[in-house]
């Protein structure tokens, strides 16, 4: 076995998990994903797919008619080139996670040097370091709960000798969000050095703020020329409710399309037909299901964070993006502990922070994807009570 793989950290969100299991009553807020099934549309073409005998191979990029149906949805959330400049820039991937190894699998050789904007879900530095990469991290600074971005630091960080810098924003687990103008400058930063960016916008309709045309959180799409050296990571997964179908796209450079297609080849060939029919129904019916998911998520963010910040020295800014509350509590440094102890002892399930990064540690995240706000009510409610016994409300 590779060393670097015997050196694989396991989840410690599943360690948390795992004291869980045979517990009953526990409010499990620890994934990253809502409690609602995937819409009834999306499930009927998949299973018309199925019984139509549609159970063989297809093409390593994807259905055609998949990819013409994520272009035209790339132009309307980012309008002025058409959809048919972005088809030849699709490759549709298994899962957004499968995305993400395939951008580094295409940039990445062992020994190079890859940075990683953290926080962030560990996937996004796991990957260049199987592959051999020498990952080192840029840190996001808390100021009064918000993680920030310092601009001066990450050009520090990032020389010609950086082959790849990954950004995720909305940001898992903070709930960051990039201005465009932090883009712009990130794009001419990394122009100048060299350095390709891995842009993973999975969260990026589940945005907040008021201050796009398009309701969507700013995207290096928006801002990047053809041939920038960017690719953006997209998953099915949270805005249409489909996180266990496995299915993403990557928008490329079109000098990577066919080579990232060879690429696929050599991973999984492609991705399942009975699937790729459910996400053409997804964007079909996505008018009808993602701007109501997105309300119902302002509405569970804004009934949970409120709660939080009124516990005494709790320590959590309003996220602009994302499904998550990302929170500090007071005199409490080893979080892994913590989550452990509340799964146990008050029967509530969150994330520790150090699953995201050292700097992370002390934190928790709370995924406020719930399809019952009063759950939410009641798990604020049951920490209050563990903090209150331990001496520490």
């Amino acid at each position: 076995m590779r060393d670097v793989v015997a050196g694989l950290q396991g989840s410690r969100i599943r360690e948390v998990a795992n004291e869980g299991l045979g517990r009953e009553g526990v409010l499990a807020f620890w994934f990253g994903e809502s409690d609602e099934v995937t819409p009834e549309p999306i499930r009927a073409a998949a299973v018309a797919s199925l019984q139509a005998g549609e159970t063989f191979y297809a093409h390593n990029l994807g259905l055609p008619e998949l990819r013409e149906a994520i272009a035209g949805y790339t132009d309307r959330l980012h309008p002025g080139r058409g959809a048919a400049h972005w088809f030849g820039r699709i490759a549709v991937t298994s899962g957004g996670v499968n995305g993400l190894m395939l951008a580094a699998q295409t940039l990445v050789d062992a020994g190079d040097e890859v940075a990683v904007l953290t926080p962030a879900w560990p996937n996004l530095a796991a990957q260049p370091a199987i592959l051999g990469a020498r990952v080192k991290t840029v840190s996001l600074r808390p100021q009064a709960g918000a993680w920030t971005l310092d601009l001066d630091a990450l050009r520090a960080a990032v020389t010609p000798a950086t082959r790849l810098l990954i950004v995720n924003a909305p940001a898992n687990p903070t709930g960051f969000t990039l201005t465009a103008d932090e883009q712009r400058a990130i794009l001419a930063h990394c122009r100048a050095t060299g350095t390709w960016i891995v842009a993973d916008e999975v969260y990026e309709r589940l945005y907040y703020g008021d201050d796009t045309a398009n309701g969507a959180a700013p995207s290096f799409l928006d801002v990047a020329e053809p041939d920038d050296r960017l690719i953006v990571a997209h998953s099915f997964s949270k805005s249409f409710l489909m996180t266990g179908w496995r299915l993403g796209w990557l928008v490329l450079p079109p000098a990577l399309t066919e080579p990232v297609g060879k690429l696929i080849e050599f991973n999984t060939s492609c991705a399942p037909v009975f699937v790729q029919r459910g996400a053409v129904a997804a964007i079909a019916h996505g008018d009808a299901v993602t701007p109501a998911l997105v309300a119902h998520l302002r509405h569970c963010r804004d009934t949970l964070v409120p709660l939080l910040q009124a516990v005494p020295g709790l320590e959590l800014a309003t996220p602009r993006g994302g499904m998550y509350a990302f929170f500090r509590l007071p005199g409490q440094a080893d979080c892994l502990d913590v989550a452990k102890r509340l799964v146990r002892e008050a029967g509530l399930g969150l994330a520790p922070g150090s699953a995201f990064a050292p700097e992370a540690t002390g934190w928790l995240r709370w995924c406020f994807a719930s399809r019952d706000t009063a759950r939410l009510q009641a798990g604020v409610q049951r920490l209050r009570g563990w903090l209150d016994s331990a001496g520490l409300g």
